[in-house]
Order: structure tokens, then C-alpha cells, then sequence
């Protein structure tokens, strides 16, 4: 049960990086990821103009996180959703979707109109989304151009 909500600031980005790692290096998505290099993406998150992001807990222990930043648009103001997180050993059990309902109720209290966000196609997290209420928005595309 989420017990606790509390803003992401520099003063928890620890926890925030440990969180990451835990998640985001291990199945399905078994990333890269270092201390280091987690530091800097959520410390560059952080600093974003318009970031809201949320840190979740039952009692005393980090449930998740969720954050991105806020943009305008000609229809008013949309958030961008750069990451969310549920503890590795807690995935599946409706944390997830707690934690989107809140920040969505959070977002619509700001005046933020839409949220988008990108995500691996097929997979848990798209099921996972679907079963929130977003679609595959088929007016846009994510194209890519790798360097390496």
C-alpha cells in the first residue's frame, strides 16, 4: 500500500539511482545502466525546466518513482512521462497503476491536459499501459538515427 508521497529532489536522488538500477538492470529490460550513468540521466531530469516527478513509499521503503516535465502545446500543457519505476520485487502486484492514478490526478490539478510517453513496443510495460487507459498514438512516430 503507497503510505507516503513525496517530490523527487536532489536530496533524494540516491535513493532515486538505487531504484533505478534495481529496476532497469535486471528482466525484461536488462540495461546497461551504472551508478554513474543513472546519476547523471535523473540529475539532468531533475534539472528540467517544468519537472514534476514523485517518490512512492510503503512505510518506510521505495515502492516507485515517477517524473518527466511539463511542455507547452497549442492545446494547452502536456507532460511528458521520462520515467517510472516499480521496486523489481514488487512489479505486478498494482503498484504501477496506483502510482499512475495518483500522478494523473496530480497532472490535472496542474492544468496539464495530456501525458505522452514512449515505451518499448510489445512487452509488460505496453501491456501494462494499455491496461491503464493509453493507446498507440497513431498520429506520431518515433524515428531514430544511431551514430555508432
Amino acid at each position: 500500500m503507497i503510505e507516503k508521497v513525496v517530490p523527487f529532489t536532489a536530496e533524494n536522488m540516491q535513493q532515486c539511482i538505487d531504484l533505478y538500477l534495481d529496476v532497469f538492470t535486471r528482466k525484461p529490460w536488462n540495461e546497461q545502466w551504472t551508478e554513474e550513468s543513472a546519476k547523471e540521466r535523473l540529475t539532468d531530469l531533475l534539472n528540467t525546466p517544468k519537472f514534476i516527478g514523485y517518490l512512492f513509499y510503503d512505510q518506510s521503503d521505495l515502492i516507485g518513482m515517477i517524473a518527466g516535465h511539463a511542455k507547452k502545446s497549442y492545446s494547452g500543457m502536456t507532460f511528458y512521462v521520462a520515467e517510472l519505476c516499480v521496486s523489481a520485487s514488487l512489479q505486478g502486484k498494482g503498484y504501477g497503476s496506483a502510482i499512475l492514478s495518483r500522478f494523473e490526478n496530480e497532472l490535472q490539478r496542474h492544468d496539464i491536459n495530456s501525458l505522452y510517453l514512449l515505451t518499448a513496443t510489445g512487452g509488460a510495460a505496453q501491456a501494462f499501459y494499455e491496461k491503464n487507459g493509453y493507446a498507440v498514438n497513431d498520429q506520431r512516430v518515433v524515428l531514430k538515427k544511431s551514430f555508432v
